[in-house]
Order: C-alpha cells, then structure tokens, then sequence
C-alpha cells in the first residue's frame, strides 16, 4: 500500500476520498488526510483487506490510474499463487486434514491476512516489472477490466447549452455539437443576472429526462472562481454554484447521466490564472429549484457523481488585440470532437492538453492557456450515438 500511496499526489488522493464518501464519514476523512489514512479506515469498515482489494481497484481505474490498478492485479496474481502453493504443502503433510474444513479455511484465511498486510506495507516491497508486449497487456485489460459506458442512444443525445460572452467561438461550437447529435441553444453576450437565469431554467428543463447527456459550453471574462459576463463589475457569478445548479439532488432528470462542462475564462487582472481552487467539492449544495423535480427511488448514485469540469483560464488580453481570434483550447476540442468522436472523452482530452502545451511552449507568457480537468466520471464517455 505504501507503494500504491507514493504513487499518487494529492488531486488523486482527494478524487479517492471523494469516491469513497459513501463508505466513510466526512468527519473521518479530512481533505489533509494521507492515502494510508484512509486505507486504515477502509479496513476498519472491512472494506478493504489483502484477499479483498475490488473496491479500491475499481476506484484507482475510476480516477484513471489504471496503472497503479495494475500493480493491485499483479498482486492478487501473486498472492493467489502463493496460496496455492501454501495449501498444498499443508495437505500434504497433513493428509487427514480436509481443506474443505470450515474452521481450518478460517485459520487459514486469518494467517495469509497477517502475513499479506506485513508484506503490503514493508517499504520494501516491490515487485519486479512483469514485461509484457503491448498487444498483451491491452488484451488482458479488456478480457478482465471491461468498462462500461454512459448510455448515448438518446435522440438528440441531450441539451447542449452555450453561454458566449466573448463571441468568437459560437458558430463552430454550435456546429461541432449539433453534429454530434445535440439540441444546441446558444446565447450571447449575457450579464451575470442573465446567465445565472438562464442555468436555472435550464436545469429545470423536463426534456432531460428522455435525453441521455447533458453538455455546457461557457465562454466568458471572468476571475478565478467566477464569470463576469459582459458586466463591468468584478462580482461576478460563482463557477461553483453552476456545478451545483445540476447536481443529482437538485436537478434529478440528470441523474446517473454525464453532465459535461466545457469553460473559457479571460482572467482579468485582479485573477489568477495557476489558481486550480476552482472546483469546491465538499461545498454545500444549493436549495432545490422545484421540489416536484425530485423523484422517489432507492437510487445509490452519489448527487456529486458524473461530472465532467474542463477549464481553460487565459490572459483577458487576447480579447484586447486589434485582431482578436478563438480560443485555442476551445479550437482544439471543436476539431478533435469533430474528427475522433468514436474516442473516450478522457482519452480525447489528454491530446487536447498535449495541443494546448504545444502552443504554450511557442508563446509568451501573456498568450499561453491553462487548463484544468476534474471529473467524477463514473463510466467511459464517448460522445456518439452510432
């Protein structure tokens, strides 16, 4: 475990936690605590031992970290190999001992736990790199990890709502999604009052209920926690409260669906463009908009769940120059949804990042982009109904 632990930062940390708010309480698990931390308190709850390791495998390959995922199944190889070996040699000298016996299984299984835990944690450990070709590992990932995707058979696959207060990038964004099989309604140059009506009608809209996916494009001058419209004050309206504007308790005709959120923001000066706070995800949520939206059910999906948080933060300006052009990460998604929609969403936005780098490292400071993804994917997302 201790090997699995340094092998991820903080950010995977935190998604882990949050993955598994439903098992352990917030007031056990603060946003400082370590991945050991809560791996002792997923052993408390018996959620996690050495011989039962599927929910921390599933939630590794939740956050993307099919690597470390992969040191958890060379484990469960291994160990399962070395018990094998271990039961046979017992039998073996111990021939009138049945296996099958129940209270031996239990001395067994209570024996392999202490010694498996001993060796999980001695820094030490460390297994030698299994070397496989790449047609190998990629076929033993799908034949025993298969993942599932969002349901995107919907027609239109869902709404698609575009907020440009720039003005620069409607026209194409509004083509790449109705391509993809999106109702697009697009507004332009909005105040902040306006834009903070138009979500809350929007999450309102009974037509998600039949539509599979949900998508919001939103182009706009801003801060580092907030949009400004096209008004001059520097209030602004929180990013935040749009997030919890479509969350499962308050907005249930999205629930279980992938709600995909894709944000320019034109960092005025009083902004931080490094600054990545902008995701608050222990925050309260907003009072629901109409109670009569919410539906009964026994449903165990968490009203945080299935989001998708792209942002893009550059210098306000690029708005100011004499030629004024699109956004270039707003440039690349457009082509690369156009062009490789068959892709995930994930896979399709780590090349947009290697794009958006590659601009970087050829402009000023003043012209370079920065982007930020948190998501709370639960499944593959990929943006074709064919």
């Amino acid at each position: 475990m201790m090997e699995i632990g340094e092998g991820l930062d903080k950010s995977d940390v935190s998604s882990l936690i949050f993955l598994m708010r439903d098992h352990v309480s917030r007031s056990k698990m603060a946003k400082d605590k370590s991945f050991l931390d809560l791996v002792i308190e997923l052993e408390k709850l018996n959620l996690v031992a050495p011989d039962h390791l599927d929910l921390l495998e599933k939630c590794l390959r939740n956050i993307h970290r099919i690597d470390l995922k992969t040191k958890i199944q060379k484990y469960k190889q291994s160990a399962q190999g070395a018990e094998t070996n271990y039961v046979n040699a017992l039998q073996a000298s111990l021939p009138n001992l049945s296996i099958k016996d129940p209270s031996y299984n239990l001395r067994l299984q209570n024996g392999r736990s202490k010694e498996q835990s001993l060796i999980l944690g001695h820094p030490d450990f460390q297994r030698d790199p299994v070397k496989t070709s790449i047609q190998e590992s990629g076929a033993f990932l799908l034949q025993h990890v298969p993942e599932e995707r969002y349901k995107m058979q919907s027609k239109p696959l869902g709404i698609c709502l575009i907020i440009d207060c720039v003005g620069n990038d409607t026209d194409v964004l509004r083509d790449t999604f109705s391509s993809l099989g999106y109702e697009v309604q697009y507004f332009l140059y909005l105040r902040v009052e306006e834009i903070s009506k138009i979500l809350r009608k929007v999450a309102r809209m009974p037509q998600h209920q039949d539509y599979d996916s949900f998508v919001c494009v939103l182009v706009s001058r801003g801060g580092s926690q907030s949009v400004f419209g096209v008004d001059k004050t520097l209030s602004g309206f929180p990013l935040d409260h749009i997030r919890r504007m479509f969350m499962a308790d308050v907005c249930p005709t999205l629930l279980g669906k992938p709600k995909l959120f894709f944000i320019q923001i034109y960092v005025t000066s009083e902004g931080q463009l490094e600054d990545s706070s902008f995701l608050e995800v222990d925050g309260p949520s907003v009072k629901s908009m109409d109670s009569k939206a919410r539906q009964p059910g026994t449903c165990t999906v968490h009203r945080e769940a299935d989001f998708f948080w792209s942002l893009c933060k550059a210098d306000v300006s690029l708005l100011e120059r004499p030629s004024s052009s699109s956004s270039v990460y707003l440039q690349c998604l457009s082509q690369k949804l156009g062009k490789e929609r068959k892709v995930s969403l994930l896979e399709l936005h780590v090349d947009l990042n290697n794009k958006v780098y590659d601009w970087n490292s050829r402009v000023s400071a003043k012209e370079r982009y920065y982007v930020r993804l948190q998501h709370t994917l639960r499944k593959k997302v990929i943006l074709s109904c064919k």
